[in-house]
């Protein structure tokens, strides 16, 4: 009887070395240095968009009003990315609205960028924007921080009103484009009727 009971332990020690053995073999192949075609894969699949829409058109609500309203021909997704946005390359029109329906203001641009968690707007070439008043503003790079509701340019901005056309560096606003700042005046010139 002696030789089975020595035989039984001799067969769990060789179990328990097969598993160590095979635990010490999955240590040494998982610790391989990284490839640099994996890594160049990984960061390709970080910077691939996660969605891609086109002549997208979408209503934003509050107590069942129209607010805002964005169009725009293609917004493009990265929400892999360690800063999350949305990239608009054919730019946008955005349009907010009062509670009587009536667009309040309004910003169009030809390239736009929103990043989701700074929930920061940066809009780029060619921006226009126009608050209640029917007054109009011109720049080349606008930031709308929505979480301040502030509006702002260090780019050259044209402001132009129903009787002056405002020429200047630097913009600081509401973000309904109402108590507007030029930093910098260049110019002032008045409209004849």
């Amino acid at each position: 009887m002696k030789p089975f009971y020595t035989y039984k332990v001799h067969k769990k020690l060789d179990t328990a070395s097969v598993f160590i053995a095979l635990a010490v073999s999955f240590f040494v192949i998982s610790c391989k240095s990284n490839d640099p075609e994996e890594i160049k894969a990984i960061t390709e699949m970080q910077d691939a968009p996660s969605l891609q829409v086109e002549n997208l058109e979408t209503i934003m609500l509050d107590s069942g009003r129209v607010k805002h309203r964005l169009i725009t021909p293609m917004l493009i997704r990265y929400s892999n990315t360690e800063e999350p946005y949305d990239d608009f390359p054919q730019g946008l029109h955005f349009l907010s609205y009062n509670k009587n329906g009536e667009i309040i203001a309004q910003i169009k641009c030809n390239n736009a960028r929103h990043y989701s968690k700074k929930k920061l707007w940066e809009l780029n070439n060619n921006v226009e924007a126009i608050n209640e008043k029917g007054e109009i503003l011109n720049t080349e790079q606008l930031f709308w921080d929505m979480k301040e509701k502030l509006i702002y340019s260090d780019k050259h901005v044209k402001i132009t009103t129903k009787t002056d056309v405002i020429n200047g560096v630097g913009f600081e606003s509401k973000e309904d484009l109402s108590n507007y700042t030029i930093k910098n005046i260049i110019a002032i010139a008045e409209i004849e009727e």
